[in-house]
């Protein structure tokens, strides 16, 4: 006992776990207790047991056994978790319950497992008792069979999975024990209660015995539809309701309800499904092409075995396919074809759906075999049509079976017919819709004339099938010309099934006799005298009689009585023909009199109008108004008859009559007044119906009219047919002249974006028709296809040779290339195309996985092609070809890919998306694990599912893969896969999704619902049918209307900122008329005093997170983008619901009020509460903002004004608080605000332009600047000029990084307005232009790009004036600059670009002058602002201004670059770089330390600007910087970003300032290092390294600009580590080859730079011998001597110059011209001497003696003088005292005439002294001035030694000066500059770039220079 009590103190739970029996028995009896008394199923009591259960349910002990059963139930039934059991319980329960010999165990583990079931676990049970099956204990295998039917039984089978327990079925029957056979019995006998006769087939092949008791069994059983007894928890409810109906005795109901469980089933989908292609006899293909019979009989009976299978597995059946229809096309025995035609059977049956790719190749084929007669062969065919329809659409097939319609043979057509007929049955009204039926009607009308009885009937029971299933509505209008005999006859058929048709039954009587009305009246053409005859009946006797009289006036009066007899007359008494009979009588059309031919033709008008008009009666009366439309006055009245008669006899009929017989006669008038007439009745009656191509035969013969009225109507003309037809229409008149053609293209632009009118004629008569189209959402269909039937497509068929095809499928490449050339010429050529392509599609199918990824490319670009070549009729390929281009987006290939997203795309265009989600195609693919494949494909349909208002069921096919894409390992697929989930939800509904869900694992469940329960929120709605008036989506308007749910990728606004000028004249109702009348009602009803309680609580209120939700909403398409032309009624419904919950009543009352003073109100309440709502303003800014772009729509200017102020004043306030504008904000404001610059009033314009320069401190100016890019492009030309003043100002107050994308686009896009015919537009570019050059100079011709000749003259001469006359620069918005340059957001932190060196010299100047009041007058802009800015700074930094040399102003007058600040603390020191390089530094590091990418990169790349901070870089950190930038330039994730490419491309920027301007010795040092690095890490990415290297590559370039500033000991040092590490062996076994190659090209560069001197700078390398650096480069040097061993380098230079010489021999003489004209001239002398020197020296052979001959001996002396006086100033200004070791008189000076050289160097007592002991002075000298003596070496020549580099060429010679002016009047500066600066001292340590010491080691080269050509 004493080990009881032991145990018994132990809690419930330790117990349960106890080795010994009685102590689990105890606790197991406590655990039932406790879990008895837990009423809260979700209590943490439960949670303790959850890893025990188990235990439970597999004790060793079977009594304790028994009772852990018991436990374990009740824990089931009533814990929450407990679920997450269920796999383990479960399995325990099948291997240690179900073998238990105790009956209550076993009892007790399957109501365990139905309990499972109930709690919704019922998959993860059937799983494991389905294992349980596979058990070897009978026992185990029984008690499985038994759970699965009791669970059968209880739950149903929509619980319970029936196809795997069928698949198992036939396995348990051929069981030895005969338990388990009886109980399979059992279980079969259940299965068949549910789903009947759907389990006979799988169950076929059982032991007949087994199958004949199952039979006897299965007779038994009662008809009834079963119910499930028992319900998931979930569907308590309905049990409830199940056992209250069956109280009342009525279950009738829920029979109905489950009822349709029953066909739920299909047994083709409980069949598994056999492969039969590995099957096929090996030599079945040489068999079927035998010449015996006998052998092609075997090979098809072997098939006929095979296709025996009720389902086959997919695959590809193209050959089998191909084989068989050619015996039935071409086989002589008929016995063959019939067996042949069986096969077909059995394949289209078994792959049901997958056959659907085969059948239009079939069809055809088997349509025109119905010639035979055979019974046996006709009834194969029957069968195998009929099985094949059964896997495509009719749709799919339409174009096959039509063609064979028209065969001559009677049985054929007859076969045709009769199987449209069986075809019709399977389909439904809207499977059968009237674009299909149309043309199938048609071609079977045809038939019911036909000759032969048989084809007849045949026709008349199609005919009869379509009304059935359609109804008579629909088909009806296509039966007009039918008599009543024969339409009764077609109509006699559906009588029978009369309540089958949709359209209800009571009004077809009336319906039919208003169709016939609809219809034209036929009428057989009278004789005169009957016509004389019936309108003396209805006509005074007096009126016939004068008809033909020879006085007017008698025939006006006979007119007169004419007219009122006829206003009189009723419409069924009125003899139409016979009246207008006698108005044609003599002198009929004839008449001269104006009055009375105006009467006789508004007779004719009134008779159409009134009676019962016939195309009969038309025909006698078009001839004579044809030949009035032209007529002055009668015209109009002709043009009224006409529109009658077009309303009475349809317009296409009668357009068609007045078209031809206008162009049959040869009045100009006339003609160009009928296709006006045309044109206007189009906009009234519409565009069905029309023959275009009659129309368009005419048009063109128009167009090639002499009259130029002629051609102007028939433009009109084609202007509004292209409203209707769309861009398509064009291709027609692709031929015409090229001016023509422009013409045609500028009146297509006008009619751009607007919609066709809505048919105000003819729709009285149509309207039964046209409601019922609109339901159906088939008009627009119709209309676009109506369009695509015009084009003439050309048979392409006989072209697809058997050659060609087989070229397409050769071996070698090259001959498929010339394959594929072919098939894509004759593409182009045909232009249009016929479906029928022969066996193209097989071969091109082939092309699509071929191994050459060109081929591949190639064939796509042809799919492309083909599907415009094609139009709509692609269709029928799209499961052959179009899902093989699909699997092609799984190729690892990007622009493989790219060329298939944009085919598929292409295809979807012409096909739209049913076909493509129809059938399991789709759905395959996505199961294909390719994450390439799965990422594209659920990006494409994430793009189209959202435009779809309704797909096909098969589109939950392809929820599973969906779901495993979601779990994918690929990140990309998983991203793909979740932005797609909300689409199909969109589709499918949460519910069908959510249920989908049940076969996944239950982790996998768990997240995939979570994630659909995220996807429900973010769920767009479906796009609603497109509105009645603009049915045609060709228009034009339709894309715009499904914008908001179509196109999240169209962030873009460019749309809305192309607006037309006239959107100023349109009204912006603020309310719809509804809501303007309830809210009239309200407002006299109120009192005063409770208006003001209202008012008084504040006007924004705040709601947490709401705007964020609405920018959610927005980018999730919940609720429409803010993007139009003209804000429409559901934009301003919208922004009103988004406003109410933020905005108080009141106000949104006065905001959206109909009455623009109530605006007003508002605007003034906003800005009283501007100020004390900060907060509640910015959470609505977005809303806010989008209020103000409705008011830009008013007409009225005080709103507008007002609207202005208070944006300027918001704006402001903004920036105070420091606010971002977020994205959303700015593209739904600044579009519409740009509008606005385009004002006629100049208050206006003002005011706008001073909201964008402030908007600049709350937005960023480079994202501002493409928004007013886009204005520039508008038709507005005041509004082009605004926008390019204010790109010039951009540019001008934030340097080039504003202009985006590029610089360069930006500037060629403003270059082009120089050409613009507005002077205001052209004076604008021009002045943004020479803007950019005054910050960008002569850059700015680079990046503009080529322009005219007047253009670029223009430019060049407004950049003369602009450098002569600088005050003249625009000052306007003085008042708008401070506020821009103060701006302390972190959006325009970017520092301004500019020169460094000038910076200092330049602000200096400046400082002087802001002692000189008068002067400031004259200064530019930047320098006030920046004075006053230093003026007012309060910030914390503060210093000194030092006193400073006052100097000549006269520079300041001349284009001064100069970079503006706009970070307040720096700008006062920015220009003292050495007193302060510290605050500097810490300024940028905080700027650097900004969360914002661009502003990061935008201070590196200041800080690389500044030469003397990027010098301060050493090479660790340049290394860790470089690391860093490379790896952001490669971090994929930043491509995701919204502006991902624009930071790559500013950090690619910058890593290029960085190798230019950091020391040159730590950045190629800290290169080298991190390649060694790189290529060490095994984890680096090639890339990576490929980007180090080529960063080498560029410093590489740089070497002879930068060697002599290398220390070649550091770099030398550096390669010998790394050739230590990197041994040439391992350098060989690399990837790439580019590594070494690197390495030799920099020793080769540094060998060619330094020659043989190079080997003294290996003094830093310890041990040489540890690499192969020293015997490289000793290899290099003795390669390179024995190169130049032959030739001298003095010839070397010699011939370098000569050919400089050539070169630029032209371009010499222009130039020395234009600089003794300077010298000629008193104001430019001292210019152009300058220049001269510079290029004296530069070109030291220069001849300028033809310059000087021809001028006085005065001139030339005076030349010489100047000469020598720059020489002197230049070589002796810069000279350091005596002491520093060279002697005062060692100067020499060289007196530069065209012949003087320097022959050699003497000392002061005439000795030639060697060059050494000039290098070592040059060493002494280098000590001193603080330089590293490893730099002594050669220099280069003394062309390079010029202080700038050369400017590259430029157009112009103007240009040239321009550069020239500018390098001299910076080296002034900087002379300027040293003087300034020479009273400041300067530590040896600080690193300067002071003038004086540059000026003297450049002294010191030209000297050795000097020494080595004398040493030569």
């Amino acid at each position: 006992m004493g080990d009881d009590s032991e145990w018994s103190k132990l809690p419930v739970d330790q117990k349960c776990e106890h080795k010994l029996w009685k102590a689990r028995l105890s606790g197991y009896e406590e655990a039932l207790k406790i879990f008895q008394k837990i009423k809260d199923e979700k209590s943490p009591e439960w949670s303790k047991y959850l890893g025990l259960i188990k235990k439970f349910v597999t004790d060793s002990n079977a009594v304790v056994q028994l009772k852990g059963l018991e436990a374990a139930l009740v824990y089931v039934e009533n814990a929450h978790v407990a679920g997450k059991t269920t796999g383990e319980v479960v399995s325990g329960v099948v291997s240690k319950v179900f073998n238990q010999p105790k009956a209550k165990a076993k009892e007790l583990g399957i109501e365990i497992c139905l309990m499972y079931i109930e709690i919704e676990k019922g998959e993860a049970v059937q799983e494991e008792l389905l294992k349980g099956l596979d058990n070897k204990n009978p026992k185990i295998i029984v008690a499985c069979i038994e759970t699965l039917r009791k669970a059968l039984s209880e739950f149903g089978s929509k619980i319970i999975l029936l196809k795997p327990i069928i698949k198992v079925l036939p396995k348990l029957f051929e069981s030895r024990e005969k338990a388990v056979r009886d109980e399979a019995k059992l279980i079969a006998v259940e299965i068949y209660r549910w789903i009947r006769d759907a389990l006979r087939p799988p169950l076929q092949n059982i032991n007949s015995v087994q199958l004949k008791e199952l039979e006897e069994e299965w007779v038994k059983l009662p008809m009834g539809a079963p119910k499930p007894t028992r319900f998931l928890r979930s569907q308590q409810e309905l049990e409830a309701k199940l056992e209250q109906q069956q109280a009342a005795g009525g279950d009738a109901e829920a029979g109905g309800d489950d009822g349709d469980e029953v066909p739920q089933i299909d047994a083709y989908e409980l069949l598994e499904a056999v492969e039969i292609l590995s099957k096929l006899p090996k030599d079945f293909y040489d068999k079927i092409e035998a010449k015996k019979w006998q052998e092609r009989k075997e090979a098809l009976e072997a098939v006929e075995v095979l296709v025996k299978n009720p389902k086959l597995e997919a695959g590809d059946y193209a050959d089998l396919v191909k084989a068989l229809k050619k015996v039935v096309g071409k086989d002589t025995n008929v016995m063959l074809v019939a067996l042949a035609a069986k096969c077909l059977t059995g394949l289209a049956v078994g792959l049901r759906k997958k056959f659907g790719q085969y059948a239009g190749h079939v069809v055809p084929t088997i349509l025109e075999k119905f010639k035979e007669k055979k019974p046996q062969v006709v009834q194969a065919l029957q069968e195998a049509i009929d099985a094949i329809f059964l896997t495509t659409t009719l749709q799919n097939i339409s174009e096959d079976v039509l063609a064979v319609m028209d065969n001559k043979n009677p049985t054929i057509k007859q076969q045709t017919s009769l199987f449209i007929a069986r075809s019709f049955r399977h389909c439904t009204a809207s499977t059968l819709p009237k674009s299909l039926l149309k043309p199938f009607c048609a071609a079977l009308l045809k038939h019911i004339n036909d000759s032969a009885l048989e084809v007849r009937d045949a026709a008349f029971e199609a005919l009869g099938t379509a009304l059935k299933v359609v109804g008579e509505k629909a088909v009806n209008p296509f039966l007009a010309d039918v008599d009543k005999l024969k339409l009764d006859r077609a109509g006699g058929l559906p009588k029978k099934g009369k309540p089958t048709a949709p359209g209800g039954t009571g009004s077809i009587g009336t319906k039919n006799k208003k169709g016939l009305e609809t219809k034209e009246i036929v009428e057989p053409e009278l004789s005169i005298e009957v016509c004389e005859e019936k309108a003396s009946a209805v006509l005074p006797p007096t009126c016939i009689q004068l008809l033909d009289s020879s006085n007017w006036k008698e025939r006006l009066a006979c007119m007169e009585e004419f007219q009122k007899a006829v206003e009189l007359m009723d419409r069924t008494e009125m003899p139409c023909q016979a009246l207008v009979r006698m108005l044609a009588k003599k002198p009929g059309w004839k008449e001269t009199n104006f009055q009375v031919m105006q009467m006789k033709l508004h007779i004719v008008a009134l008779i159409a109008q009134k009676g019962n008009f016939s195309k009969t009666s038309a025909q006698i009366v078009l001839d004579g108004l044809v030949d009035k439309i032209g007529d002055v006055k009668c015209g109009n009245n002709a043009k009224e008859a006409m529109t009658a008669m077009a309303e009475a006899c349809m317009l296409p009929w009668t357009a068609e009559q007045v078209m031809s017989m206008a162009f049959s006669q040869k009045n100009p008038k006339n003609q160009s007044e009928t296709l006006n007439w045309l044109s206007n009745a189009i906009k009234e009656f519409g565009f069905s119906g029309l023959n275009v191509k009659a129309f368009i035969s005419n048009v063109k013969t128009a167009l090639a009219a002499t009259n130029p009225a002629v051609r102007t109507s028939a433009i009109t003309l084609l202007g509004v047919m292209y409203l209707y037809v769309g861009p398509s229409l064009r291709m027609f008149f692709e031929d015409e002249k090229p001016a023509l053609l422009s013409q045609i293209d500028a009146e297509f632009e006008k009619m751009q974006g607007q919609s066709p009118p809505t048919p105000t004629r003819g729709l009285s008569k149509h309207s039964t028709a046209g409601t019922d189209e609109g339901e159906d959402g088939d008009e627009p269909d119709d209309g676009g296809n109506d369009v695509v039937d015009l084009l003439p497509r050309t048979e392409i068929s006989d072209k697809i040779t058997s050659e060609l095809v087989s070229k397409i499928g050769d071996k070698n490449w090259k001959i498929r290339k010339e394959g594929l050339d072919e098939v894509a010429s004759i593409i182009n050529e045909a232009k249009f195309i016929q479906p029928n392509i022969g066996e193209l599609p097989t071969a091109l199918k082939g092309r699509l996985n071929d191994s050459n990824k060109i081929l591949v490319q190639q064939t796509l670009n042809i799919l492309q092609q083909l599907a415009v070549a094609m139009g709509p009729n692609i269709k029928q390929h799209v499961k052959n070809l179009g899902i093989p281009i699909i699997t092609v987006l799984g190729d690892s290939k990007n622009n493989v890919r790219a060329a298939a997203l944009a085919t598929v795309n292409a295809w979807a265009e012409q096909t739209g998306m049913k076909e493509w989600l129809e059938g399991e195609d789709l759905s395959e693919e996505l199961k294909k694990e390719n994450p390439f494949l799965r990422q594209e494909l659920l990006g494409w349909l994430a793009e189209k599912l959202p435009t779809l208002r309704s797909t096909p069921q098969d589109l939950i096919l392809c929820v599973p893969h969906l779901y495993s894409c979601l779990e994918d390992r690929n990140g990309d697929v998983r991203k793909k896969a979740q932005d797609a989930l909300p689409f199909f939800m969109m589709h499918l509904g949460y519910e069908k999704m959510a249920k989908a869900t049940g076969k996944l694992k239950p982790t996998s469940k768990d997240q995939v619902l979570a994630m659909l329960e995220k996807a429900k929120a973010n769920m767009p709605a479906k796009p609603t049918a497109p509105a009645k008036a603009t049915s045609k989506p060709v228009g034009g308007s339709a894309p715009a209307r499904f914008q908001p749910t179509s196109a999240p990728v169209e962030d873009s606004v460019s749309s809305t900122v192309e607006a037309k000028p006239d959107l100023k004249k349109v009204k912006v109702p603020g309310v719809s008329s509804k809501a303007k009348s309830t809210q009239g009602k309200k407002a006299p009803g109120k009192t005063n005093i409770k208006e003001d309680e209202d008012k008084s609580g504040p006007i924004f209120i705040i709601v947490p997170n709401g705007k964020e939700q609405r920018i959610k909403d927005e980018k999730g398409l919940k609720v429409l983008k803010w993007n139009f032309t003209t804000p429409r009624d559901e934009y301003i419904e919208q922004l009103k619901t988004q406003m109410s919950s933020c905005v108080a009543k009141w106000l949104q009352d006065e905001m959206f009020h109909s009455d623009f003073q109530h605006h007003n109100k508002a605007l003034a309440v906003m800005v009283d509460h501007l100020e004390s709502e900060k907060e509640g303003v910015i959470g609505c800014l977005d809303l806010i903002l989008k209020w103000l772009t409705l008011r830009f729509f008013d007409t009225n200017t005080s709103v507008l004004m007002k609207a202005l102020e208070y944006l300027k004043l918001l704006f402001t306030l903004l920036s105070e608080e420091e606010y971002h504008l977020t994205e959303n904000e700015a593209s739904s404001f600044i579009p519409y605000l740009i509008l606005k610059v385009g004002e006629p009033k100049d208050v206006i314009r003002k005011d706008v332009r001073a909201i964008l320069n402030r908007m600049c401190l709350v937005y960023p100016a480079s994202k501002m600047f493409p928004f007013v890019m886009e204005g520039t492009k508008s038709k507005n030309s005041k509004q082009r000029a605004e926008c390019l003043e204010e790109l010039g100002c951009l540019v001008e107050s934030y340097g080039m990084n504003v202009c985006q994308p590029t610089p360069g686009k930006a500037l060629k896009e403003i270059a082009i307005h120089i050409g613009d015919r507005d002077n205001a537009v052209r004076n604008a570019a021009l002045n943004t232009i020479v803007t950019v050059y005054n910050v960008h100079g002569d850059q700015v011709f680079k990046l503009i790009g080529n322009l005219s000749e007047k253009d670029m003259s223009m430019l060049e001469e407004r950049i003369k004036r602009s450098a002569k006359r600088p005050s003249a620069a625009p000052v306007k918005q003085v008042e708008e600059k401070p506020q821009r340059t103060q701006n302390t957001t972190s959006n325009a932190n970017m520092l301004r670009k500019g020169p460094v060196d000038d910076m200092s010299s330049k602000l200096n100047q400046a400082r002087g002058m802001s002692g000189h009041p008068e002067a400031t007058q004259m200064v530019r802009r930047e320098f006030q602002l920046d004075l006053d800015e230093i003026e007012n700074d309060n910030g914390t930094v503060r210093c000194e201004m030092p006193e400073l040399v006052q100097h000549k102003l006269d520079d300041i007058f001349e284009p001064v670059l100069i970079p503006e600040p706009k970070i307040r603390a720096v700008s006062p020191h920015f220009d003292d770089m050495h007193s302060n390089t510290a605050s500097t530094i810490n300024f940028i590091i905080s700027q650097v330390a900004s969360g914002d990418i661009s502003a990061s990169i935008q201070a590196l790349t200041q800080l690389f600007q500044i030469e003397s901070l990027a010098r301060e870089a050493s090479t660790g950190v340049l290394k860790d910087l470089m690391h860093g930038l490379i790896t952001l330039m490669l971090d994929s994730r930043i491509e995701d970003l919204e502006e991902g490419q624009q930071v790559i491309r500013s950090v690619n920027l910058l890593v290029v300032k960085v190798l230019e301007k950091s020391d040159q010795t730590n950045i190629l040092s800290a290169l080298l290092v991190l390649l060694q690095d790189s290529l060490l890490a095994t984890a680096s990415s090639p890339k990576f390294s490929e980007l180090v290297m080529k960063c080498l590559w560029r410093m590489v370039r740089l070497l002879p600009d930068t060697i002599n500033s290398i220390n070649l000991d550091r770099i030398l040092l550096d390669i010998h580590i790394f050739m230590k590490v990197f041994p040439k062996e391992k350098l060989k076994q690399c990837k790439s080859e580019f590594p070494i190659r690197t390495l030799k090209t920099l020793l080769h560069t540094l060998c060619k730079l330094k020659g043989p001197k190079i080997l003294d700078h290996l003094t830093m390398i310890d041990n040489k011998n540890e690499s192969e650096l020293e015997a490289h480069l000793c290899r290099m040097m003795k390669h390179s001597m024995d190169q130049a061993g032959s030739k001298s380098e003095k010839e070397t230079e010699k011939g370098a110059s000569r050919i400089d010489e050539k070169s630029s021999k032209a371009k010499v003489n222009d130039f020395l011209a234009e600089i003794f004209k300077k010298i000629g001239s008193k104001e430019n002398t001292k210019e152009g001497l300058a220049e001269l020197y510079e290029y004296k020296k530069k070109y030291s052979d220069a001849d300028i003696e033809p310059f000087l001959k021809n001028s006085s001996q005065f001139f030339q002396s005076y030349v010489e003088r100047g000469l020598r006086v720059i020489e002197m100033e230049r070589e002796g200004k810069g000279r350091i005292p005596t002491s520093t070791g060279i002697s005062p008189q060692m100067e020499v000076t060289c007196v530069p005439t065209p012949t003087s050289t320097m022959s050699s160097i003497v000392n002061t007592n005439g000795e030639e002294v060697g060059p050494s002991v000039y290098l070592e002075r040059l060493k002494i000298l280098r000590q001193r001035c603080g330089l590293d003596n490893t730099k002594q070496d050669d220099r280069p020549a003394l062309t390079s030694l010029l202080s700038k580099p050369t400017v590259p060429t430029v157009a112009s010679s103007t240009d040239m000066l321009h550069s020239k002016l500018f390098q001299l009047r910076e080296s002034r500066e900087q002379h300027q500059h040293s003087e300034l600066d020479s009273n400041q001292t300067h530590s040896a340590g600080t690193v300067t770039s002071s003038s004086s010491s540059t000026t003297n080691i450049d002294d010191l080269k030209k000297r050795l220079e000097r020494i080595k050509s004398s040493r030569k």
